[in-house]
């Protein structure tokens, strides 16, 4: 037997330990681990030497071309193969009406699916899609279970925002959710404290970027947080806390967590490597919510991912340009931070190189957690039989980051100047190679994936 690809003289990583060995791969398949004595013979060899070799990075929250993000599937996806992303989770979303609307109209959630999906045709990578509710419809619980049929099994909420939902109605769409079967997922800022505070803030003319902080305190994301987790618990949805930046609200998912089976969170890469005074240092570069922590808050958030509260470690990617970002102050429009470019290169400098942690903890929180947590079976490991979604990572290679060359169209990087150890070498999709030495090989290999309804084991 002769296959397509081996990937010979690297050291395989999964979520549980390490060994030298090769993988053997065919018909877009892993066919093989192991010694590579054992394996078949190849028509092409990637030496990976002194390099590790990962399943492909599973990025479960992410925005492309939207009202929030201007990337295009494109930009982002490109982007996402450069930094070892195979697959990521976008939204696709419940157009709402209003003066702050960027919709025309209403609209259903199903006509924000297949946009998405229409968008996504050229792909780089693999991606699949939440299901955004940004208004309060009756028309919606009609919707869920055909979508979660469609392979759309999660649903986002927000607590915040023009378009935050009430906790009544948020109850009614865990319901419907945990019917299906589906998950649950939340950005939990607690609304009416921020607004608060904003006002507040404004009046007393502080304009600084820094204020952002304090706009939007820990406790405030605690308190909301702590809502949609009660919340969870009495109506029996799995449940799963977007972008978690504050201790406190890790710590509130912690009290409802028990063993993970319906409880469980993420935290971001900027969350877990940026301080608040990025806030200062960077101005509205910066402006992004849940804002940036202290260090307490950080340490305490890598606390709750080793102890498996947190189960993912993800970007939140928006794309924006700098010169936006910069003529708008820190109660405006637009926030976010792109980030596939970087993550598993910033994250593994953090947590493995800074911290000690184990690369197994690596391909835990950023490959295999994400897939289980998601209905992903194919994802976010090397076991025969599954997708050949792979990187080869050189732990070794240190690099200053430069946001001149950026895939996506935003023109800036939260990590711009930062120096770091590890990156990427190859991506491969299904035994393509999308990336390779820092530059895009196949440019349109992705796919729009159905997705499982997950089981979340302990």
């Amino acid at each position: 037997m002769v296959v397509a690809t081996t990937i010979a003289n690297g050291t395989l990583v999964t979520p549980t330990g390490m060994f030298d060995g090769g993988v053997a791969i065919d018909d877009g398949q892993i066919v093989a681990i192991g010694d590579e004595r054992t394996l078949p013979d190849a028509e092409r060899t990637i030496d990976a030497s002194d390099c590790l070799v990962f399943p492909g990075v599973v990025d479960p929250h992410v925005h492309i071309d939207d009202h929030v993000s201007i990337d295009t599937y494109e930009t982002a996806t490109k982007a996402a193969a450069l930094g070892g992303v195979t697959t990521v989770i976008d939204f696709g979303w419940q157009a709402y009406g209003g003066p702050s609307s960027p919709w025309d109209q209403p609209g259903s959630l199903t006509e924000g699916i297949e946009r998405k999906k229409e968008k996504g045709a050229n792909a780089a990578i693999d991606f699949s899609l939440h299901g955004g509710i940004l208004r309060e419809s009756e028309a919606l619980f009609s919707e869920i279970p055909s979508l979660v049929e469609s392979g759309i099994t999660s649903f986002k909420l927000y607590s915040t925002y023009d378009f935050g939902l009430s906790n009544g109605y948020a109850r009614r769409v865990f319901e419907a959710v945990a019917n299906e079967d589906g998950v649950a997922v939340g950005h939990t800022e607690d609304d009416s404290v921020c607004r608060a505070l904003t006002e507040q803030l404004r009046e007393n003319d502080a304009t600084a970027p820094e204020r952002l902080a304090d706009a939007r305190p820990g406790y405030a994301e605690a308190m909301a947080a702590d809502d949609y987790a009660r919340l969870a618990t009495a109506t029996g949805v799995k449940y799963y806390g977007f972008h978690t930046a504050a201790g406190s609200a890790a710590n509130a998912l912690a009290r409802y967590h028990d063993d993970g089976s319906q409880i469980r969170g993420e935290a971001c890469v900027h969350h877990t490597t940026l301080t608040r005074e990025t806030h200062a240092e960077r101005g509205n570069l910066a402006k992004l919510t849940p804002p940036l922590r202290t260090t307490e808050d950080i340490d305490t958030l890598f606390e709750q991912l080793t102890g498996g509260v947190l189960k993912v470690v993800s970007t939140d990617h928006v794309a924006q340009l700098s010169e936006r970002k910069e003529r708008t102050e820190w109660w405006e429009d637009p926030f976010g931070a792109n980030g596939l470019q970087r993550s598993l290169t910033v994250f593994h400098d953090e947590a493995v190189n800074r911290r000690g942690l184990s690369y197994p903890f690596l391909v835990r929180t950023m490959c295999t957690n994400p897939a289980r947590t998601f209905g992903l079976s194919q994802k976010g490991t090397l076991e025969p039989g599954t997708d050949a979604d792979i990187v080869v990572f050189d732990p070794n290679e240190t690099h200053t980051i430069d946001a001149t060359d950026n895939a996506s169209h935003a023109d800036y990087s939260l990590y711009d100047g930062r120096t770091v150890t590890g990156r990427v070498q190859t991506t491969l999709l299904r035994g393509t190679v999308v990336a390779e030495n820092g530059e895009i090989v196949t440019p349109t290999a992705g796919q729009f994936l159905k997705r499982d309804r997950p089981t979340w084991e302990a």
